[in-house]
Formats: structure tokens, C-alpha cells, sequence
């Protein structure tokens, strides 16, 4: 894999969050990035950045739901460069409501956007990245793309649904012996604009990140480990890793502690009132942002991501022991228990 500074690296969602954040440390670092979303403004501010940082910027207005504009981007991302290096399928949307309460319309946009969007992102890559023998694609998923969180139907289906395919795409690829590295990234909760932009139904009150929150900053780190160094998946945040390994471990454990005191549906509502502008169909104006208003309450660095998790051997490891202390506790019983 090429240093980063070498690097032609094209990302989407750039106008915002965990994208926004990814693009102007790819930037800092001299990688010459492509920028997708569907607000121009936004756009041009964030190549205003990387420019005066010492990266080179070229926008493309994307709305990755439909398949000509992402084949566009590829396109363009090759005649302005001449290759594609990574490319980071990171644009989302999200709508905060029971199934009961969504249409039609807005389950198929959320689909249409977080998982066409991203098999449409591989695909274009995968033209360029195979001619040349050579690539990194990235595919964004969440701890959501292992474990249901309420009140996201749509959007865990998608998450579940990018994991799948970036699995098979993968073995695709090894039959061909095609040397393309796919990553799959999993956050937790992350204070960017994500909850802001989202659409909410939750009885007039904006939605919000379940705590802890890490800062997009920590995603946008591991971001460009993978554009790298090698990796299947990495697990952003050591809740998010727990989280995982909890639902592997015991699915009905994990529901239960989420509806105690309806905690997984009160912990995502926020106090405030909902302002009821969304980007589900359309962008919202403005040059955007990489961070929400939680702040106050960002972790803002991960010591398991970036020395357990980002090592396979240490990762193993710990989960080994982890295991193997759990069955022995089990085995225990509870205090005071006859033997």
C-alpha cells in the first residue's frame, strides 16, 4: 500500500462528519482526495481546507443513491488523477422512528442511500482498482452492522446488509487473486451532524447518540490505518467492541439490558425539540460541519482501537482471555452458591 501522501483517495459523505473529518486528515497528510455529496457548499469549503493544508482537492456533487452519479464520480476521479487509490463508501442517512410510524418512501430512501450507495461504490471502484491491480476500498458499517439498536430499522438492515456484501465482495476477489483489500469499519455512537441531519419521529424531541460518544476524529484515525495496513474489519471504540462481542456471546442478554427501563429508546431522545429539517431526501444548506453539539461528552481518543484492535493478534488475545474468564466465572456460579 502506497504512503498516504501518494495517495488519489475518493470519499463520500465528504460534506460532513465522519467523511468531512476523514477527507481533511487525508488532505493533512498530502493524499490528493475526491470529494462526494450532494451539497456543492459544503463541498467547496471542505477542498478550501485540505488546499490550505497542503493536499490537493477535486468536488464531484454525488447523490450516491443513483448509479450514474457514482459511476460519474469513479470517472471523474480518474481523469483528474489518473487512478483511485482508497475510496471510503461512508454517505448515510438516517430516520429516528418505529417501522410503524416510516413510509414507504423514507425505508426505501434510507436503503436506497446507505446500502445501494455503498454496492454502488465498490462497483466503481472496483473498475479502476482492477485494472490497476491494486486498491483499498473501504466500506463503512457500524456496531449496528452485528447488533439492532431500536428505533434504526432501516438503517441497521443497511448496516447488516454492507457487512454481508463487503464479505462476499471479498471472496470475489481472493478466487481472482486480485490484490484489493476491503475493510469493513465499525463504530459506535459519534458526535457529528448525523443525528442533527437525521429525521426524527420521537414525539416532536431530537434525537441524539446513545453515551459513550467518541469523536469522528477517532473513526477518521482508523480511517487511515486501513488505507494502509491490511485489516477485514476494525472496531472503532472499545463500547462498540463490547458490544459486538456481547451479541455473539448472548443476543438476549444484550436485549434485555437495552429495554431496562427503556433505556436503548430514552437514552436516544434529547430534551430539545426537533427542528424538522432532515437531509433524508434532500441536502441540508449551509458548509456543514464534522462535529454535533455533544462535545462535552466525546471521547476523543480510543486505546483499543488503536493498540488492540488495529493488531489481529492482540485482538485475539484479549478476546481469548476475555472468553475464558467469562466461562470460569460461569462455572462459579453466584456467590454463596453450594458446590
Amino acid at each position: 500500500m502506497k504512503p498516504i501522501a501518494e495517495q488519489v483517495v475518493v470519499i463520500t459523505g465528504a460534506s460532513s462528519g465522519i467523511g468531512r473529518a476523514s477527507a481533511l486528515a487525508f488532505g493533512a497528510k498530502g493524499a490528493r482526495v475526491v470529494l462526494a455529496a450532494r451539497n456543492r457548499d459544503a463541498l467547496e469549503h471542505v477542498a478550501t481546507q485540505i488546499e490550505a493544508s497542503g493536499g490537493q482537492a477535486h468536488v464531484v456533487v454525488t447523490d450516491v443513491a443513483e448509479w450514474p452519479q457514482v459511476e460519474r464520480l469513479a470517472e471523474q476521479a480518474v481523469q483528474r488523477f489518473g487512478h483511485i487509490d482508497t475510496w471510503l463508501n461512508n454517505a448515510a442517512v438516517n430516520e429516528h422512528a418505529s417501522v410503524l410510524d416510516m413510509t414507504i418512501e423514507e425505508l426505501d430512501r434510507i436503503i436506497q442511500v446507505n446500502l445501494m450507495g455503498q454496492i454502488y461504490g465498490v462497483k466503481a471502484a472496483l473498475g479502476p482498482m482492477r485494472r490497476q491491480r491494486s486498491g483499498t476500498i473501504i466500506n463503512m458499517g457500524s456496531a449496528a452492522s452485528n447488533r439492532a439498536v431500536p428505533l434504526h430499522s432501516a438503517y441497521v438492515a443497511s448496516k447488516h446488509g454492507i457487512a454481508g456484501f463487503t464479505d462476499s465482495i471479498r471472496l470475489d476477489l481472493m478466487r481472482e487473486e486480485m490484490p484489493i483489500t476491503v475493510t469493513l469499519i465499525q463504530p459506535g455512537f459519534l458526535d457529528t451532524p448525523f443525528f442533527h441531519n437525521a429525521r426524527a419521529k420521537l414525539g416532536g424531541h431530537q434525537s441524539r447518540p446513545i453515551p459513550p460518544i467518541y469523536a469522528p476524529e477517532v473513526v477518521a484515525e482508523t480511517i487511515l490505518f486501513a488505507a494502509t495496513h491490511p485489516r477485514r474489519n476494525l472496531v472503532v471504540g472499545g463500547q462498540a467492541a463490547m458490544a459486538i462481542f456481547l451479541e455473539k456471546l448472548s443476543p438476549g442478554l444484550v436485549d434485555k439490558l437495552m429495554l431496562a427501563r427503556g433505556a436503548g429508546f430514552r437514552l436516544q431522545t434529547e430534551n430539545t425539540p426537533d427542528d424538522g429539517v432532515d437531509n433524508l431526501f434532500a441536502p441540508i444548506p449551509g458548509t456543514g460541519a464534522v462535529r454535533g453539539t455533544w462535545g462535552n461528552e466525546a471521547i476523543v481518543s480510543s486505546f483499543y482501537t488503536r493498540h488492540i484492535e488495529c493488531y489481529p493478534n492482540r485482538k485475539r488475545m484479549l478476546w481469548a482471555a476475555l472468553g475464558i474468564g467469562l466461562v470460569a466465572l460461569a462455572r462459579r456460579g453466584p456467590p454463596g452458591a453450594s458446590r
